[in-house]
């Protein structure tokens, strides 16, 4: 007898028909897809900058993390992700609260430090984006059926240690190797850089990107 077919879940989440509120969570549910996708290669494409790419790594490990635990706790997810078929993997933690609240964490703590492109804005959008972000993803799972409350919660509270964790771990132990990681052959090749020690890096860069086009329009009015 051939094997069962297997869908690639990456944005295969189900609701309701005619459900708006669960229609609406469903997007919800595919935040982490797109901070992975739209927000992490966008940053390495433009930004290349060595604090993200660790925040991206962090989150790799995280999820990694998660498949263990999942594969070692082996509990069952709802009953009601039956009707969703979509129960093939087990349901504790939950790898999308994990995800998501890894990510506000280890965002708030580059908030708080004042790292980032954005330190003056990160405050509000911390406040006012990511940690509701956050909290809709894990209410959306359990609305949507595929995890219990149980399942959310650990997936939180292992995702806000882990997120902790690791910005200490890159903040403390690895920034001692982002010089010799933008010196590298590998930086030197992708432009990677370390800008965590600027205070404010829109407004250096802003400076310089002036400073720049002046020296350029003084070159054309010489020549």
């Amino acid at each position: 007898m051939a094997a069962p077919l297997k869908a690639v879940t990456l944005t295969h989440v189900r609701y309701r028909k005619g459900d708006q509120l669960g229609h609406f969570l469903a997007w919800v549910s595919l935040v982490p897809v797109f901070i992975s996708l739209g927000g992490f290669v966008s940053h390495f494409i433009f930004r290349r900058e060595i604090q993200g790419m660790c925040f991206a790594l962090g989150l790799l490990i995280s999820q990694f993390f998660n498949e263990l635990v999942k594969k070692s706790v082996q509990q069952a997810r709802p009953a009601t992700c039956a009707l969703l078929e979509m129960c093939d993997s087990h349901g504790w933690p939950s790898s999308h609260s994990q995800y998501m609240f890894f990510f506000a964490v280890y965002f708030s703590l580059l908030t708080y430090h004042r790292i980032g492109l954005l330190s003056g804005v990160q405050k509000w959008v911390n406040a006012f984006l990511v940690w509701p972000l956050a909290l809709l993803t894990m209410y959306s799972r359990v609305y949507l059926g595929y995890h219990t409350v149980a399942q959310v919660f650990a997936g939180a509270a292992l995702g806000a240690v882990l997120g902790g964790l690791w910005f200490w771990v890159v903040n403390t132990q690895l920034i001692c190797y982002f010089p010799m990681i933008e010196e590298s052959s590998f930086g030197r090749l992708f432009y990677v850089k370390d800008t965590s020690y600027i205070p404010d890096v829109l407004k250096f860069e802003y400076e310089n990107a002036r400073a720049a086009r002046k020296n350029i329009a003084c070159k054309c009015a010489t020549d």
